[in-house]
């Protein structure tokens, strides 16, 4: 299948395009590189450095490479920073994604597997969360995704050919198993490239913020998802994919780990002795926040192959102990 990987040089991207070389399919990675990282692209994969936005450059994209199908990762995921630049995420996350199904629609692309969230879903007020649940998000961030959900929803009711999965992402973690690509972002703020850059020096220490929630160790707790595993479940997602679908799916593992018990983890797979600071709660962060992905199981039978936190820390480690300085030192 020739397929186009949208966001193709960042973290999940990157790990989707590996898995579908591996998988033989024919990759093309659109990215206009603005947090991606060109050193994640396989020399053997076709890059368009281009944005989404432009619609009339995907557009030729797509006619180019006779693309038939797409994952689309490409978007713009700090929380704060789409508080403090909410037209920079709708302007990004939705309108590109509009921008996206303009140029489908026009050479007749129907079939698209969406990276979504669970911030559409703001802080429900029970746990695990299901789909069925409300989706009230908090923040830019969350609501430019929920509003591409709405619209794609409204343009597969147009479209009886076009299908769609939007998977709502819990906290994917984790590097490729083989150590090959890895995540690296700048700032960072995913809580095991955060220790583990303590472990390697990077940083001074680890902060926790709060350790007075309704929680066992009294830390947040939340639901890590390995970006393998997560990469597979889009696999099958598209693989099922039949005209006029439209899927909603909940991805992650289903159930938490608290912030104490993942530093713990990181400790027992480095063997180092970590510097952590406890300070106050962050305003917004819920005490829980874990996944029932069993309709995403039963749809499309996936099961996640990392369930263990050491298991999912070791794979990152394996990456961050031989890149210490992310891809600018590949």
């Amino acid at each position: 299948m020739n397929v186009l990987v949208t966001g193709g040089a960042g973290y999940i991207g990157s790990h989707c395009v590996k898995q579908l070389k591996e998988n033989g399919d024919h990759v093309v990675v659109l990215d206009n590189l603005y947090r991606g990282h060109i050193q994640a692209v396989p020399n053997n994969v076709q890059l368009e450095q281009i944005d989404l936005r432009d619609t009339d450059a995907v557009t030729k994209v797509l006619e180019k490479h006779n693309i038939q199908a797409i994952y689309h990762f490409a978007a713009l995921a700090y929380v704060g920073e789409s508080v403090g630049d909410p037209l920079m995420y709708y302007d990004n996350n939705t309108a590109g994604t509009i921008s996206l199904l303009m140029a489908m629609k026009q050479v007749g692309v129907n079939r698209l597997v969406f990276s979504s969230t669970c911030a559409t879903y703001g802080q429900p007020e029970s746990m695990p969360i299901v789909e069925t649940m409300p989706q009230d998000p908090i923040n830019p961030y969350g609501r430019s995704k929920l509003l591409v959900e709405y619209i794609l929803k409204d343009y597969a009711t147009s479209n009886p050919k076009f299908a769609f999965t939007a998977l709502r992402y819990f906290n994917v973690a984790g590097s490729a198993a083989d150590g090959s690509i890895g995540e690296d972002h700048e700032p960072e703020t995913h809580i095991i490239p955060v220790i583990l850059n303590t472990v390697l020096g990077i940083n001074d220490k680890v902060t926790v913020f709060g350790t007075d929630y309704p929680t066992e160790d009294g830390t947040c707790v939340r639901d890590y998802i390995h970006v393998e595993d997560l990469i597979a479940a889009h696999m099958l997602c598209m693989s099922k994919l039949e005209d006029g679908q439209q899927n909603f799916f909940n991805l992650g593992i289903g159930n938490g780990y608290s912030v104490k018990q993942v530093i713990d983890a990181c400790k027992r797979v480095t063997g180092a002795d970590i510097p952590v600071e406890y300070g106050p709660r962050r305003a917004g962060d819920p005490a829980q926040l874990y996944s029932n992905a069993s309709k995403l199981r039963n749809a499309t039978g996936w099961e996640p192959q990392y369930t263990d936190i050491d298991k999912i820390v070791a794979t990152a480690w394996k990456w961050y102990k031989n890149h210490p300085g992310g891809y600018s030192e590949k």
